[in-house]
């Protein structure tokens, strides 16, 4: 059966990138014959960026997006713990076991040796690597120095080739120069495991069978493959693929500090997780069917993963809006009224927001767009976008002709107010601008007869009253 993993860390906010590697896995899996298991498991082993809320933070967001694991520490499953802070001595057991087996060692080198080690081999023009100074210590030695020094493991890197060759999906055949190659920690001072060994350790023991990971990973990869033949893992070859990172129009990448890499940034934006999804699937991904298509039909026609692009994605906020506008227009009302009123916090009422959906359905790209258009359906302006303090006459006879009209509908509203402004010699447009500020602040609303015809004869009446009061 085939099983993916994400890993993520509880260090921050989760990151699109991380929903991005989570739509990735979860297609794989749930795309083979038979249906695979998706996994979520939490790589919490950096205690000192561990920030308080954000394993939930992940949960919430991959619910949000409804790409819900089969596995994880929320949902349970057979091959726990889903936390590594839970694993500890079975990744310090590993790590000792590869000393005994002289496949890695202890290393007793302090911050200050490691820095000084870097800068000589940067003014020699050699790559910054451990040198394998400690490699060499002898049992005494190591037996009296583990007793009052602080110590890392690192594994020894042994290969009698000069290149290791690994297959990517969609790179295919990648070559590594086993002498550059470092001899990687494994096991930190605290005890606590590095990604490298843990991550190793992890993929074996909950039994993944595709490792789908960013292309940041790609360097990492010949440690882990070497690290499993080490422990005699091989025997079961992973299948490795390293999706192309997510940037920003200008090439860079995109990272946690810019605003919208946040998921909350969407949230709060108001697009919707279906539509970013979509997009996300875009930046890799040629979908037969076109630009827009459904979580669900994208699983379907993801039977060829070498067919995902290879180079980095660039993420337009501009399309993505696009797309999220399409998504908005193609929205039942029943549907879109429900994501308003949950938007905006449950605060309006939601079968006046059922009213003026057709109103604006076809102006919108996000949720967040709604009330700068819809709020005067729900409080009356205080502020009016144009001055009419000059135009009280005109008030004075629009109010009269509001009070004149008996048949309260869109069209009969309007045929009513152009033979008023031709009874009192007003252009249509002076007098449609006046109207239409007075009832809703603004110079530019939704249709104002269908507004007015929402908001009823009295509340119109009221709102020329309020405005000659001033």
């Amino acid at each position: 059966m085939v099983r993916t993993r994400i890993a993520p860390s509880p260090t921050g906010f989760p990151h699109i990138g991380t929903i991005f590697q989570a739509l990735i896995n979860y297609a794989i899996a749930k795309n083979a014959k038979p249906k695979g298991q998706f996994i979520v498991r939490i790589e919490d082993t950096d205690r000192n960026r561990y920030v308080k809320g954000a394993e939930e933070a992940i949960f919430e967001a991959l619910e949000w997006f409804g790409l819900i694991p089969d596995e994880s520490p929320k949902h349970g499953g057979p091959y726990p713990p889903y936390r590594q802070s839970e694993k500890l001595p079975r990744y310090k057991e590993r790590a000792q076991w590869l000393v005994e087996q002289k496949k890695a060692y202890y290393c007793f080198c302090s911050p200050e040796d490691l820095e000084q080690m870097r800068k000589q081999q940067q003014a020699a023009g050699k790559p910054p690597m451990y040198d394998g100074r400690c490699r060499t210590l002898s049992s005494t030695e190591v037996k009296e120095r583990i007793k009052k020094e602080s110590y890392v493991i690192r594994m020894k890197i042994i290969y009698d080739k000069s290149t290791l060759d690994i297959r990517d999906d969609i790179r295919g055949i990648i070559q590594f120069k086993t002498e550059l190659i470092d001899d990687q920690v494994i096991l930190k001072s605290d005890k606590f495991p590095t990604y490298h060994l843990a991550v190793v350790v992890d993929d074996h023991d909950m039994e993944i069978t595709q490792v789908i990971r960013g292309e940041e990973w790609i360097s990492s990869t010949p440690k882990h493959v070497l690290l499993r033949q080490y422990f005699g893992w091989d025997d079961k070859p992973l299948s490795y693929l390293h999706t192309p990172l997510l940037r920003n129009p200008d090439g860079s990448k995109l990272s946690k500090r810019h605003s919208h890499a946040a998921v909350s940034w969407y949230k709060k934006q108001g697009f919707l997780p279906e539509a970013i999804l979509n997009y996300l699937a875009n930046l890799v991904y040629n979908h037969p069917k076109g630009e827009i298509f459904t979580l669900e039909e994208f699983v379907k026609s993801f039977t060829d993963r070498t067919k995902i692009h290879s180079v980095g994605a660039r993420f337009n906020i501009a399309k993505l809006e696009w797309l999220n506008g399409e998504y908005i227009r193609q929205s039942k009302v029943e549907s879109l009224k429900s994501k308003v009123f949950n938007f905006y916090e449950r605060k309006y009422d939601i079968n006046l927001i059922a009213k003026t959906i057709p109103l604006i359905q076809e102006r919108i790209k996000k949720l967040s767009d709604y009330l700068p258009l819809c709020e005067f359906f729900f409080t009356p302006p205080q502020k009016y976008e144009t001055d009419l303090s000059s135009k009280q006459n005109l008030l004075h006879k629009i109010h009269d002709g509001i009070e004149k009209t008996h048949d309260w509908r869109a069209d009969s509203i309007g045929e009513h107010m152009q033979v008023v402004a031709k009874e009192n010699n007003v252009k249509a447009s002076e007098f449609f601008m006046v109207l239409r500020v007075a009832i809703t602040g603004k110079k530019i609303s939704p249709p104002l007869n269908e507004s007015m015809e929402i908001l009823g004869k009295t509340e119109c009446l009221d709102r020329i009253k309020n405005l000659l009061a001033r």
